[in-house]
């Protein structure tokens, strides 16, 4: 993959770059791929059943608002997410069991951790836009993560 700062030299404005600091913790520090969205609070039960199903090399970008109060993210659901050929994950909140996932070769970037578990409702929205930072993950648009940041498709 192209580096996130010359892909930004040869695209510019046509890319929008998230100053959101998020902390890397999968085992591969950069990656891309077309975007999926995951919109939920301290739920994690969506994000676990799109883990679930093909990713076809996509990046999960799980919008939970923020909270660390409870992780989305565990090893289990990393661990689906590199079975079934999803690129990466980037989450708007906590993860756990970031030491297991640092050894997984799925790119993840967290805002932090938590060894709290969440609920597992599955309350929230699949593949609808979702803004964090300022910035819009929409469905389809392509994503690419390294360790200088985030850029996303206008």
């Amino acid at each position: 993959m192209t580096a996130t700062a010359d892909l930004y030299d040869e695209h510019g404005e046509a890319l929008a770059s998230l100053t959101l600091q998020l902390r890397d913790f999968g085992g591969v520090r950069a990656f891309s791929g077309p975007v999926r969205t995951v919109r939920c609070h301290e739920d994690n039960g969506l994000v676990k059943a799109l883990t679930q199903t093909p990713g076809e090399g996509a990046v999960l970008v799980v919008d939970g608002g923020g909270s660390l109060r409870s992780a989305l993210m565990g090893d289990l659901i990393a661990g689906a997410a590199v079975e079934n050929g999803w690129a990466g994950a980037i989450i708007h909140g906590a993860i756990r069991d970031s030491a297991a996932i640092g050894g997984l070769r799925l790119g993840v970037k967290a805002l932090g951790t938590n060894p709290r578990t969440s609920s597992k409702a599955g309350a929230g929205v699949v593949d609808e836009a979702v803004e964090i930072g300022g910035v819009v993950f929409r469905p389809g648009a392509t994503v690419y993560a390294d360790e200088d940041g985030v850029l996303v498709e206008r």
